[in-house]
């Protein structure tokens, strides 16, 4: 009997389009994980939008970028089914929507352990990516946790604030704004898993 091996990560190709992210490309059917987290007309006080722009060497922002984010829910959940309007798992396409935006309605998590600062977990997939590559978001609202945070402290100081995503708006919802730089003096940080 042979033994199949497993496959190695694939660049972005055809069915990235068609299974990942129809809704970009003006499929009929949706993705099993959108933009939508939280429910916010069920969670309305903890929704955030978390947004960003993935930018490429000379700046210009991505338009067929995949971003995926995986969370714990305010309890320090991971939510594989919907739980009380929260889905731990969200995925979205750069050119979804205009300005090449990807665009999450979810909540500030939990922190994982209690030596950690509140985290995201996100994941870009893009073309010229021989494998998908992970970095995490931390907000600027815990400076003192962010401190102590055992991931953060592994990056150089100067690089951690690539990490942070910086609040553009407080009502009527908070908008947290966090870009990707995939190369240049601004690159953000990635980590290996």
């Amino acid at each position: 009997m042979n033994k199949l091996g497993q496959t190695p990560s694939q660049t972005v190709g055809p069915y990235f389009a068609y299974g990942l992210t129809p809704e970009q490309y003006k499929f009929d059917h949706q993705s099993l994980a959108t933009p939508v987290l939280l429910d916010a007309k069920k969670n309305s006080q903890d929704a955030i939008i978390l947004r960003g722009k993935v930018y490429d060497l000379h700046g210009e922002a991505v338009d067929d970028a995949m971003i995926e984010i995986w969370q714990v829910d305010q309890e320090g959940k991971f939510q594989i089914k919907p739980h009380q309007g929260f889905f731990s798992i969200g995925r979205m396409g750069t050119g979804t929507i205009e300005g090449n935006w990807f665009e999450f309605t979810t909540c500030i998590p939990a922190a994982e352990k209690q030596d950690q600062a509140p985290a995201i977990h996100m994941i870009v997939f893009m073309r010229g990516l021989l494998s998908h590559v992970y970095t995490r978001v931390y907000f600027e609202d815990f400076k003192e946790l962010n401190q102590e945070d055992p991931y953060l402290k592994l990056v150089a100081e100067e690089r951690r604030s690539t990490l942070i995503a910086q609040k553009v708006q407080e009502s009527p919802v908070t908008i947290y704004e966090f870009n990707l730089h995939m190369q240049g003096e601004n690159e953000t940080v990635f980590f290996d898993y």
